[in-house]
């Protein structure tokens, strides 16, 4: 009984193009694109490093690209004072018209929280900003940054708490991405135009460089291929592929308003000064 089990788990695994990787070898799953030597794979892959100088920031990309699926990484933000410094975790397509699931970590003087922006494009448009604060130091512990993707939702987890929900509303005529595979990227930059403060803290290069670190990264998501394009999701999810159909559980429901109440600092459904002509229709028509 053991051997059929085996040799049926090896058949799933290698007929289907969804994928899981969880990456010892970071190497293996990701090109470090700019920066030179301040993007760095540190014990034997185990660990990558970005880091930023006034001369440049750093990033890398994933070597394959994904149509829906969980992502996670830990991250351990930079230390002390990170006052205009950005590191930008996200999903992206290709070309003008691209889709993009955000995660951005905007730096500040040392003893301030640091501030998760938070943002979903679709052909291109974006302007769907949440911001929030931690309930946690960033900096100090390693913690899981996640981004479940399926045709129904996208979901942003930290530490497997969900921060954000945006439901698919195509069937009100709301985009949606689900067409464009994205690779996921990193980078840490200098934005002190706009980051901290709207730009009035500068970035302190007597602090650099910036560094920040990154681990036990985990893709279970579906790799298009020749064969398939992923577009074809089933109704039902095996316990090892609860992604396809991740929702929101009671349990997730008091979570996601204990982060909403407590820690969100900005939602662009509420700033009224932005939108004089009204709210973007999903603010009126999709709940979480």
């Amino acid at each position: 009984m053991a051997i059929l089990v085996f040799f049926l788990f090896v058949f799933v695994a290698t007929s289907s193009n969804f994928r899981a990787a969880l990456a010892g070898d970071l190497g293996q799953e990701f090109d470090l694109v700019w920066g030179d030597q301040r993007a760095k794979l540190l014990d034997g892959g185990r660990l990558l490093t970005l880091s930023l100088d006034q001369a440049s920031g750093s990033g890398f990309i994933s070597k394959k690209e994904y149509l829906f699926g969980r992502i996670d990484m830990q991250l351990k933000l930079v230390a002390g004072n990170s006052a205009g410094t950005v590191t930008a975790y996200y999903l992206s397509s290709q070309g003008p018209n691209h889709d993009e699931i955000d995660f951005e970590f905007l730096g500040n003087i040392t003893g301030e929280p640091y501030i998760v922006h938070t943002n979903v494009y679709t052909q291109g448009k974006g302007e769907r900003e949440q911001q929030f604060h931690l309930w946690f130091d960033p900096t100090k512990n390693f913690h899981t940054y996640s981004i479940v993707w399926n045709p129904q939702r996208i979901l942003f987890l930290v530490d497997n708490i969900p921060i954000r929900v945006l439901n698919n509303g195509e069937r009100f005529g709301i985009p949606f991405p689900n067409k464009q595979p994205m690779k996921l990227y990193s980078s840490i930059w200098n934005a002190d135009q706009w980051a901290t403060r709207g730009g009035l803290v500068k970035t302190d290069w007597s602090k650099s460089p910036f560094t920040a670190y990154y681990r036990n990264f985990n893709a279970d998501a579906c790799v298009p291929s020749a064969t398939s394009s992923c577009t074809s999701m089933p109704t039902t999810a095996t316990p090892n592929r609860a992604w396809r159909t991740q929702g929101l559980d009671p349990n997730s429901r008091r979570r996601l308003r204990w982060v909403h109440k407590y820690y969100m600092i900005y939602n662009y459904c509420t700033d009224l000064k932005r939108f004089p002509q009204g709210r973007p229709r999903e603010c009126h028509l999709l709940r979480n």
